[in-house]
């Protein structure tokens, strides 16, 4: 005969049963992951200048700009920006804001994305965090990259020492499912940047004049340099003849930032050989064959149907070239000398500073048939004169 269980034993290991199960599930709760926000990636925060201030200024107005990637999978109706001192897991969870930091005059710039955003400023009492809403959710059907530049933050400033100057601060970004970044948050993630003290670089300019003659004056990429002067010992082209002008050429060049710009004087004397002398043209004259004349200019000349001289190089523009002959020695095929006589100046269209640039000078030698034999020289001096 089958022996029976007794209803008193059968209660027991119900009971022992249910134990067991509660156990399990009180057990099997602490054991399960809990359930998180799904991460968002490509993270990042550009501190871009602003009206006035540098990027990364510490206490500078500038603005901010997020790039980021929100993941497949949900709807997004509003976005939050959280400044922090700790990222969203690392240390304590409460956010504690940055010194200083103020955002509650930003206002959106540009976005990118997931457009169609409307500002929420922060509000006190730390003006810490602010928030994009749309007016209808906007479904993640894929991952989807936005990006959103937001003006007028006021950076963190920590202090005036290097250590505080240079100093990392958190922005926590979380989207949510509300029109008002509350409730369950579905995706979230931090971004780092850092203020930096301002690198303050100073220079000064001192009052400049870059002044040079030669027999030629060449350039070092593409700039009339001084030091490229060649010997200022010159000779005519050709032996004094009552039937051809002799001609030759000197060089200089000039540049200064004067307020009032440059004057070039010439000074010195006539060619001279013993007793015996070229008269010199005391206005502006035509060359004339079979005439003692001496004279120069500063232009291109065509003489005996050959072109001699140069334009002055650069041409002048009225900002940064100003160089220019004066009338007296600036109009081609006449010449003219009288020591002291100011020759050029930086005043095209104003006085002024100016960049440097090469005059070619023109001496013209004409000798009657009669003039005695010998070697005609003179030492000329050129000087330029700034006026600050």
């Amino acid at each position: 005969m089958k022996k029976q269980k007794s209803p008193q034993l059968l209660r027991a290991v119900g009971l022992i049963s249910l134990a067991a199960l509660l156990v399990f599930q009180f057990v099997g709760a602490f054991l399960t992951k809990p359930a998180y926000a799904d991460p968002i990636t490509a993270r990042s925060l550009t501190l871009l200048a602003g009206a006035t201030d540098g990027g990364s200024k510490p206490g500078g107005t500038v603005n901010h700009k997020f790039a980021f990637t929100l993941p497949a999978g949900s709807s997004v109706r509003s976005i939050k920006f959280e400044y922090c001192m700790t990222a969203a897991d690392v240390g304590a969870l409460t956010c504690v804001a940055p010194t200083a930091m103020n955002a509650g005059s930003v206002t959106l710039a540009d976005e990118t994305g997931i457009t169609g955003m409307t500002m929420h400023p922060a509000t006190g009492p730390d003006f810490n965090s602010y928030y994009l809403s749309r007016a209808s959710a906007f479904p993640l059907s894929s991952a989807t990259a936005v990006s959103y530049t937001i003006n007028s933050v006021v950076n963190p400033n920590f202090g005036v020492l290097p250590a505080d100057q240079n100093k990392t601060f958190f922005v926590r970004i979380y989207a949510y499912t509300t029109p008002d970044a509350t409730g369950t948050i579905i995706h979230k993630g931090t971004v780092a940047a850092s203020v930096s003290q301002q690198i303050v670089l100073d220079g000064t300019m001192p009052e400049s004049l870059v002044f040079c003659t030669g027999a030629t004056v060449g350039l070092t990429l593409s700039v009339p340099d001084c030091g490229t002067a060649s010997s200022g010992t010159i000779s005519f082209n050709q032996l004094f003849s009552p039937t051809a002008t002799a001609t030759a050429t000197s060089q200089m060049a000039a540049s200064t930032n004067a307020g009032s710009g440059y004057s070039i004087s010439v000074n010195g004397s006539t060619l001279t050989s013993g007793v015996n002398t070229i008269p010199a043209l005391a206005a502006p004259t035509v060359s004339t064959h079979g005439i003692s004349q001496f004279g120069l200019n500063l232009v291109t000349n065509t003489i005996d149907t050959i072109s001699t001289g140069l334009p002055l190089a650069p041409s002048s523009n009225a900002t940064n070239y100003r160089g220019q002959p004066l009338p007296d020695y600036g109009t081609p095929d006449s010449y003219k000398f009288a020591s002291g006589d100011a020759v050029a100046n930086s005043g095209n269209t104003v006085l002024g500073g100016t960049d440097a640039q090469i005059y070619t000078v023109t001496y013209i030698a004409n000798a009657q048939g009669s003039l005695p034999a010998g070697n005609y020289a003179t030492t000329l001096t050129y000087i330029c004169t700034p006026t600050y």
